[in-house]
């Protein structure tokens, strides 16, 4: 009997009930159309900040399922200087694995309306792996793998096996297959959410590279998303929502590949995950308007670059306590200087001083309700 659904005769012909599907995609699809409206209605300002907040959190986040932590202010500068947005200097310094995640996610989601190609496919795995190695091992870059491979989870040793994917020779046609599948917009009648799920979980067990086959497989999903919409902007990040439910995401994913043609239930997290995302979405939205309606409860009030740039960093959730030496270091100027902007901030309510906690004096923004 065939250990997983690729060796079955009817392999790739999935089967889903749409009666049992109905209802989750129906809720998906109501809270998707809800957002989307919510973010039109702010203004071009503040959806290009959403935006760039949800394609760090998605970059990010997909590169942290696979154990791989990127610096999230050169992630927020790449794609910044890719948009051209003015966000005031974050890192002056990229690392080439962080431009290579946000090339993939911005050529999916901004160019979501062209076809999916293998030459496509090839130049998002060649930019993944610029050095042509991952981590310690050399891997093939930019062709389909020429090795079996087993996709697993888990620490180096103590990875838990899930499944293994199709033979070497058979994972040219079979990415044949996916691909005119995925491209035909024309003549399937599957509603764009559903095929993302789909999408999703074909390409996953396919699993056609020597690496980065979960963080194409989600970039693939964010462009079926995309189309959905008919909209480039993401104001959402459906590789957040799976890196909260990792486990669940791995658990369901192993079921699903040892069972039948019958993907219900894949289908049935996949819809009820995306919609978790819409509701995560909500917090980024929150934090775009506490941000706008703090600038608009100072305007007037005249500040320098440097403490622009500082209090901006917290208002986008600055990691740890702000001290005089991390702003020194923030706004590449001395201790003097940061002394003196942050006693200037304190005079007209900006900033307010910590209680003692340690040997360095650390500060707050003031925030009104």
């Amino acid at each position: 009997m065939p250990a997983y659904i690729h060796e079955l005769r009817d392999w790739p012909h999935f089967r889903w009930t749409e009666k049992t599907l109905a209802g989750e995609l129906a809720t998906a699809r109501h809270h998707q159309g809800r957002l989307l409206g919510r973010m039109e209605s702010l203004g071009f300002k503040l959806r290009e900040e959403a935006t760039l907040r949800t394609l760090t959190e998605e970059a990010v986040k997909s590169s942290e399922i696979e154990g791989e932590i990127l610096d999230k202010d050169q992630v927020r500068s790449s794609i910044a200087r890719r948009l051209g947005m003015d966000v005031g200097a974050l890192a002056t310094t990229i690392d080439r694995n962080v431009d290579g995640i946000v090339e993939v996610i911005l050529d999916a989601t901004r160019n979501y309306n062209k076809s999916l190609s293998e030459g496509r496919l090839f130049s998002w795995h060649a930019a993944l792996f610029p050095t042509g190695w991952s981590g310690m091992h050399r891997i093939k870059v930019g062709g389909w793998r020429t090795e079996p491979i087993e996709v697993v989870s888990g620490p180096e040793g103590k990875q838990c096996v899930h499944f293994e994917g199709p033979p070497v020779k058979r994972v040219p046609a079979e990415m044949r297959a996916f691909l005119e599948w995925f491209n035909d917009t024309k003549s399937s009648d599957i509603d764009p959410v559903l095929k993302a799920g789909i999408a999703h979980f074909w390409f996953v067990t396919i699993h056609p590279f020597e690496d980065g086959n979960g963080r194409i497989a989600r970039a693939i999903a964010d462009m079926a998303l995309a189309r959905s919409e008919k909209t480039p902007q993401r104001f959402y990040s459906i590789s957040a929502q799976i890196q909260r439910e990792r486990n669940k995401y791995y658990d369901c994913l192993e079921e699903a590949q040892k069972g039948d043609l019958d993907i219900t239930a894949q289908l049935e997290w996949f819809l009820s995950c995306l919609d978790r995302a819409f509701a995560g979405a909500e917090e980024i939205l929150g934090d775009v308007l506490s941000k706008a309606k703090f600038w608009g409860q100072h305007a007037g009030i005249a500040l320098n670059e440097r403490q622009r740039t500082v209090i901006n960093r917290l208002l986008d959730g600055f990691e740890g306590k702000l001290t005089s030496s991390k702003w020194a270091n923030l706004t590449k100027s001395s201790q003097a200087t940061a002394g003196r902007d942050i006693v200037d901030l304190e005079a007209k309510g900006i900033l307010r001083r910590d209680a003692a906690g340690g040997r360095s004096t650390s500060y707050s923004l003031v925030t009104e309700a």
